[in-house]
C-alpha cells in the first residue's frame, strides 16, 4: 500500500505538519482563504520550498528530481494549465476515453481549449492527472466551479477511481457537505497549525 507522509512540514505560515495518508484514504483540508491550503499542496508536490520532509513510502522527496516526483505525486491545481490548442493533445492516443460521469459529449477531445469553461477545464484536468497513473493525488477544490448535480457525479466517479487505484489523496475543499461525503479524515488550518476536525468520519 502506498503511503504519503508529511514529517514536520512547514510552508508559509503553516508549521510542523505531521500527516500520513494511506492508499485509498481521502484527507480533506479546509481553512480560511489565504490560510495556506494551496501552498501545502504545492509543498507536497515539490513546487514550493518548505522545511520538514515529505516521503512517498520510503522515498524522500529531496532525493528525486522534481519532475519525476510530480509524475508520482500529482497536483491538480484550482486553475489548471493547458499548453496545446486542442483538448486531445493533452492526452495520450490510448487515453482519449472520457467517462460519462464527467458530462462531456464523445467529441470533447477535438474541442479547442479556449472554448472550455472553468468547470470543464477542472473536470478534464482531473482526468488528465489520472490517465498519467500517479501514485498520489493532490486536489485543489476540484469541483469548485460546478453545479450541484455535476458535483455529485464527479465526486462519485473520483471516489470510485481513488478506491480502485488505492491512491492516497489530499483534497482541499471548502464545502462542509462535500467534506462530509468524501473525507475519511478532515483537517482544518487554524492559525499556524493543521488541526484534526473531530466528528468527520
Amino acid at each position: 500500500m502506498t503511503t504519503l507522509t508529511l514529517d514536520k512540514l512547514s510552508v508559509g505560515t503553516l508549521h510542523a505538519v505531521d500527516l500520513s495518508v494511506h492508499g485509498g484514504d481521502i484527507v480533506c483540508v479546509s481553512g480560511p482563504s489565504g490560510s495556506g491550503k494551496s501552498r501545502l499542496l504545492r509543498a507536497v508536490a515539490d513546487l514550493d520550498p518548505h522545511e520538514g520532509r515529505v516521503l512517498l513510502d520510503e522515498t524522500f522527496q529531496g532525493t528525486v528530481p522534481g519532475h519525476i516526483w510530480r509524475q508520482q505525486v500529482m497536483m491538480v491545481p484550482a486553475d489548471s494549465q493547458w499548453w496545446f490548442e486542442d483538448v486531445g493533445s493533452h492526452f495520450g492516443s490510448d487515453a482519449r476515453e472520457v467517462p460519462g460521469a464527467l458530462g462531456f459529449p464523445p467529441d470533447v477531445m477535438d474541442w479547442a481549449v479556449n472554448r472550455l469553461s472553468s468547470g470543464e477545464k477542472q473536470r478534464l484536468a482531473v482526468l488528465r492527472a489520472l490517465v498519467r497513473n500517479p501514485r498520489v493525488l493532490l486536489l485543489d477544490e476540484p469541483t469548485a466551479n460546478l453545479d450541484d448535480a455535476m458535483i455529485r457525479q464527479v465526486e462519485s466517479w473520483l471516489l470510485e477511481e481513488i478506491r480502485k487505484r488505492d491512491l492516497p489523496v489530499i483534497w482541499v475543499a471548502h464545502d462542509a457537505a462535500q467534506i462530509e461525503r468524501v473525507a475519511d479524515r478532515h483537517y482544518c488550518i487554524r492559525g499556524h497549525a493543521l488541526e484534526p476536525v473531530h466528528g468527520s468520519h
